[in-house]
């Protein structure tokens, strides 16, 4: 099967080391602040142990309370702080890439997209550089955005081979105010990684593929040509994990 992950919160990984080593699963690793409060280098060298038969790793960094697009230069040095801690971790497991989300809430900025671009470039411009030089990548994710347009200025002015989008189907589902099709065609240079789970649009309820109403026909369809994604399924348990895997080997 194709490159293809399974989301799992670091605190998460023990009570699950079973099944994942059972399937053998490429994951992708989510750290919230309150682990990096915690963890040291001996903590990173004991997860390589465990995950012994050598997995292909991405991580999904915390985002809580966090902004690279902050107008305020604290706020975006807390961020870079914490964001730079995960690019630590990412060096020492040798991931392929590290998802992290915009910050941007059109409602916030007062439809000023211009100026969380400008805050936002602060950021990851030298963010990047490090991913880069590091041999790894950065994607950004879709949250509240109910359009492409922010994520696609992002990138253009980017311009970065390391620097792209992780499209999430679930949260396009239920924020997108705009036909999925206007979404790949704005993001589909710059897509490197999906996260794939579906609801109902009530709410963001990480369904397996197919129990939603998420058009995942056309969404794999429109990226029928794009090589080298990865695709991350973010289930919430292991039936959940084992419907999403049966389910994508349709797509891959």
């Amino acid at each position: 099967m194709a490159d293809f992950h399974v989301h799992i919160p670091y605190d998460k990984i023990d009570g699950y080391l079973a099944f994942i080593e059972q399937e053998r699963l490429n994951l992708e690793i989510y750290f919230i602040s309150k682990t990096l409060d915690s963890i040291d280098k001996s903590d990173i060298l004991r997860l390589k142990e465990k995950l012994s038969y050598n997995p292909l790793l991405t991580i999904h960094a915390p985002f809580m309370d966090l902004c690279p697009g902050a107008i305020d230069s604290k706020i975006r040095t807390a961020t870079t702080e914490r964001f730079s801690h995960i690019l630590d971790i990412a060096e020492a497991l040798k991931v392929k890439a590290v998802v992290f989300h915009s910050g941007y809430e059109k409602w916030k900025y007062a439809l000023n997209v211009d100026l969380w671009l400008e805050k936002s470039l602060l950021t990851w411009r030298p963010l990047n550089k490090r991913a880069a030089d590091a041999g790894l990548k950065i994607a950004i994710e879709n949250i509240f955005e109910d359009d492409p347009s922010n994520l696609k200025l992002l990138m253009e002015n980017m311009n970065s081979e390391t620097f792209g989008v992780c499209f999430d189907a679930g949260h396009c589902n239920l924020f997108s105010k705009v036909p999925l099709k206007e979404w790949t065609d704005a993001l589909a240079p710059y897509i490197i990684e999906l996260h794939l789970h579906d609801n109902n649009k009530t709410s963001d309820q990480h369904l397996p593929i197919g129990d939603g109403s998420f058009d995942f026909d056309s969404l794999f369809s429109s990226l029928r040509n794009k090589n080298n994604l990865i695709y991350t399924l973010e289930a919430h348990n292991p039936e959940d994990a084992k419907k999403s895997m049966e389910r994508l080997k349709k797509y891959l």
